[in-house]
């Protein structure tokens, strides 16, 4: 008796020990992890803007732990991502390209977000992105990502010169036409015939071109690519006219830069008044503000059938190899980063714009709004704007379509002929997609 009854309490005790034990390695497995990849150079004010959101989030549901990863560039960001998630260990999250939808697709790495919407709030989450930008994270009927951190190019013109010109300063232009008219009146050339102010700049260079083509394309009533990513449309006469407009600014109507007006002097460029007006991002508000010595204005860009810009930026993506725990923890993040509290405050603090209604009608952008009204151009241009060029292999197909945007706009090729060739190469690209 005293053998069994020692035996039975050994036995005893491993049963009570592991029962105690089991639910802390329940609690420990449970527990969610999300890792969450966010394009940006280590360090800066936008780290530390994110790094704030995530302590709130993990402060209003302490049971999920968030790492952020500061990846680098999109570039830098997509390629991380893409062979974290080959080598078997991918992201929970991240914030990626919204032109990145075809390439994560075809690499079979993301999962769509109506696996994860289930109840009446998420699907009011859902309504409350404005359809423009709900559009571009749309494919095959599926919500694949989350709007976040969101743009649109608008133009920017320098009154003083507009009133030293004769023209109106608090006009700015709405159609081609006109564009090209006040770009002539505000040239500047010195004795020796140099121009020294010149009417527009509009950047061309490899990671920009396709961007503000696609607006350029979008005034003329065209449209660059298939909405399903399987094809591009480069050849069309709209498309071409688009290109040849851009290629004439300077050529034709000698208002524009020669040659390949670059993205990242453009800022300066008008600072400094060298050039009158330019097309760039929303995100140069802030800096423009700041450092300008003249009155400018913000505008909608114009237009030849109607005016038009074109959506950029960057949306939440869910990785389908990810622990499902950690997957629907990331959903909950993903819904806290898109809220409209949090939208609103992104927009103040970084210039991007907020996809979501809600986010304009909290009394923290209303109030920046009223100091800065310049902030609601973007806001009120995106129901004329189209989704950022994006298809299949999209690092390529961009790559051919700004190359030959760039011998355009050089005088390598005469516009029809580049397009043409670029159509060419995409076609044989983006063929296999269609089968």
């Amino acid at each position: 008796m005293t053998h069994t009854r020692r035996s039975f309490t050994k036995g005893a005790l491993a049963a009570v020990s592991a029962a105690a034990l089991a639910p802390a390695v329940v609690r420990a497995q449970a527990r969610p992890k999300i890792t969450f990849y966010y394009p940006i150079q280590v360090g800066g004010p936008l780290t530390q803007v994110i790094d704030g959101y995530i302590a709130r989030f993990k402060a209003e549901d302490a049971g999920i732990d968030v790492e952020a990863d500061y990846s680098g560039n999109y570039i830098d960001t997509t390629t991380k991502a893409l062979t974290a998630d080959k080598a078997g260990s991918p992201p929970t999250t991240a914030i990626l390209l919204a032109t990145d939808i075809y390439t994560l697709l075809d690499a079979e790495v993301i999962q769509p977000l109506d696996d994860f919407i289930k109840t009446d709030a998420d699907r009011a989450w859902v309504a409350g992105f404005m359809p423009a930008f709900l559009k571009s994270a749309q494919v095959k009927g599926k919500l694949w990502s989350a709007p976040f951190q969101r743009s649109t190019a608008v133009l920017y013109w320098n009154k003083k010169a507009f009133a030293e010109s004769g023209l109106d300063p608090e006009k700015y232009p709405t159609t081609w036409d006109e564009m090209v008219k006040y770009g002539k009146a505000v040239l500047r050339k010195d004795a020796s015939g140099r121009t020294t102010r010149w009417g527009v700049g509009i950047p061309g260079n490899v990671g920009s071109a396709q961007w503000l083509f696609g607006a350029l394309v979008a005034q003329a009533g065209g449209n660059l690519f298939k909405e399903d990513g399987t094809a591009t449309f480069l050849t069309d006469p709209k498309v071409v006219e688009a290109l040849q407009f851009w290629v004439d600014l300077s050529k034709v109507h000698g208002v524009h830069p020669p040659g390949i007006q670059e993205w990242g002097t453009t800022p300066s460029d008008f600072l400094e008044g060298r050039i009158a007006m330019i097309w760039t991002t929303t995100g140069n508000l802030t800096n423009i503000k700041k450092n300008a010595t003249f009155d400018f204005g913000v505008a909608p860009y114009p237009g030849k059938a109607a005016p038009a810009s074109v959506l950029g930026g960057g949306n939440f993506y869910i990785f389908k190899k990810a622990p499902q725990a950690d997957k629907e923890a990331a959903f909950k993040f993903a819904k806290f980063m898109t809220s409209d509290e949090l939208q609103a405050d992104w927009c103040i603090q970084t210039g991007y714009v907020a996809p979501r209604d809600g986010a304009w009608e909290t009394a923290a952008l209303k109030k920046y709004v009223a100091d800065m009204p310049a902030a609601t151009v973007a806001r009120r241009q995106i129901a004329s704007s189209v989704p950022e060029f994006s298809t299949y292999d999209n690092a390529r197909t961009t790559a051919i379509l700004n190359t030959a945007i760039g011998a355009a706009l050089t005088g390598a090729k005469p516009a029809e002929r580049a397009l043409a060739d670029a159509q060419a190469e995409i076609e044989r690209i983006l063929r296999p997609y269609r089968r």
